[in-house]
C-alpha cells in the first residue's frame, strides 16, 4: 500500500544506522520528506540516501535538535537513536540510562516546545523480559531482564505521560529480532546481532558462538522471532500514516509488537546460514549472556488488524539478503574466491 501526505517532514533520530536507512527508503518511496539526525557513533554517513539531509549531532544537544525541527519544518519524529545491546547494558547500565533515557527527555522537550504532534518510537521486545508465555502480546506484563529493556520501557512511559499532558500522539513499535537487508549496501554492521556475528566468525576462520545451549527449548538454545528489516521499515510507514490521518480532536497512544509470530532457535539460524553461505561449520557453545531470556516470540495480530501491516519475508529471506550484503564488504567470502 502507498501512503502520501504532502507537506510533512519526518525527522529520523539515529537514522544513519542499520534500521534507519531502510525507513528512509520506505518513507521516500511513499513521497514523504525526511531529515536525519545522527551522531554517527553507530551510524554511517554513506547509509543516508542521496538528497536526504544528514545533521551530524548528538541527541543530547538540545540546540541542534531544536534547530533541526525548526529549520526543516518537522511535523513528525521517528525516534531510533539509542544504545541497544542487552548484555552490554548489564555491564554499563548508567551509560544506557544516560543515552536512552536522557536522550528521550531532550527530544520530547523539543517536540513539545515546537508543537510537533506525531512520534513513532523505536521500542523493543526486551520490555517483556523473561516470560513463560508462548506468544507475547501487548497485554503481556513488562518485566525487563536487563537495563536496555528497562530504558525502552521508560521511554514508553515518558511518551504516555507526555501524551496525556501535551498535544502529542504516538505509536511505539516493540521490535523483535531484526535481520536481513533491503539493499546489499544497507546490511547490518552490528557487533551484537546474531547473524552478522556468525558471518564475522566465518570470515575470520572461527567457530560461531552459541551463547548457552541449556535453555528449556527444543534444542537448548534461545528462541527468537526474527523480522526482516524491510518489513520493519514498512511497519514504521504504516504507523506514520496512521498518525497523519488523525483528526484534530482525535488522540492516539498505541503500542504494537512487530514480529512474524514465528520463533527460530540459534541453531536453526545457523543451519540457515550453512545453507545460504554453502560453508560447513560447527558452532562453539559458550556461557549464556547476561540478560538473555529463553524465548521471545511475538503475537503481531494487533498491528495486522489495526494498521494493516504484516510481515512478508521469512528467515531464509533474511539470511540470504544479509549474506548478499556481507559479500559486498567481504568479497573474499564469495564461493569463487574461497576456492583459491
Amino acid at each position: 500500500m502507498t501512503f502520501y501526505s504532502p507537506g510533512m517532514t519526518w525527522l529520523l533520530t539515529g537514522g544513519a544506522g542499520y534500521i534507519g536507512p531502510h525507513i528512509v527508503r520506505s518513507f521516500l518511496g511513499a513521497g514523504k520528506q525526511v531529515v536525519v539526525l545522527d551522531n554517527l557513533s553507530n551510524g554511517f554517513a554513506d547509509n543516508v540516501a542521496d538528497g536526504v539531509t544528514l545533521i551530524e549531532a548528538d541527541l543530547a544537544d538540545a540546540d541542534a535538535v531544536r534547530s533541526t525541527i525548526s529549520d526543516h519544518h518537522v511535523s513528525g519524529v521517528v525516534h531510533l537513536a539509542a544504545l541497544k545491546a542487552a548484555g552490554e547494558s548489564v555491564e554499563q547500565p548508567l551509560r544506557y540510562y544516560r543515552q536512552n533515557v536522557m536522550g528521550m527527555l531532550v527530544l520530547l522537550e523539543q517536540v513539545v516546545d515546537a508543537k510537533v504532534r506525531n512520534v513513532v518510537f523505536s521500542s523493543s521486545a526486551a520490555t517483556y523480559g523473561e516470560t513463560r508465555v508462548e506468544y507475547l502480546n501487548e497485554e503481556t506484563p513488562t518485566v525487563p531482564s536487563n537495563p536496555y529493556g528497562e530504558t525502552k520501557l521508560i521511554g514508553e512511559w515518558m511518551l504516555r505521560d507526555v501524551q496525556r499532558a501535551a498535544s502529542i500522539d504516538f505509536v511505539a513499535l516493540r521490535y523483535f529480532n531484526v535481520a536481513g537487508a533491503g539493499d546489499p549496501a544497507l546490511g547490518d554492521r552490528s557487533v551484537n546481532n546474531l547473524i552478522p556475528m556468525v558471518f564475522r566468525a566465518l570470515t575470520n576462520g572461527e567457530s560461531p558462538q552459541v551463547f548457552g545451549a541449556d535453555y528449556d527449548t527444543e534444542d537448548g538454545s534461545c528462541i527468537r522471532d526474527y523480522i526482516h528489516v524491510a518489513d520493519l521499515a514498512d511497519a514504521h510507514l504504516a504507523a506514520a500514516a496512521r498518525l497523519e490521518r488523525l483528526e484534530p480532536d482525535e488522540r492516539l497512544a498505541a503500542t504494537y509488537n512487530v514480529g512474524r509470530g514465528q520463533g527460530a532457535t540459534v541453531f536453526q539460524v545457523m543451519e540457515a546460514v550453512r545453507e545460504v553461505s554453502d560453508i560447513d561449520f560447527e558452532p562453539a557453545v559458550v556461557a549464556r549472556r547476561l540478560g538473555d531470556p529463553a524465548r521471545v516470540v511475538a503475537d503481531p495480530s494487533n498491528i495486522e488488524r489495526e494498521l494493516g501491516w504484516t510481515a512478508h519475508r521469512d528467515l531464509h529471506d533474511m539470511v540470504t539478503t544479509a549474506w548478499d550484503s556481507w559479500l559486498v564488504r567481504h568479497p573474499e567470502m564469495r564461493p569463487e574466491m574461497r576456492r583459491h
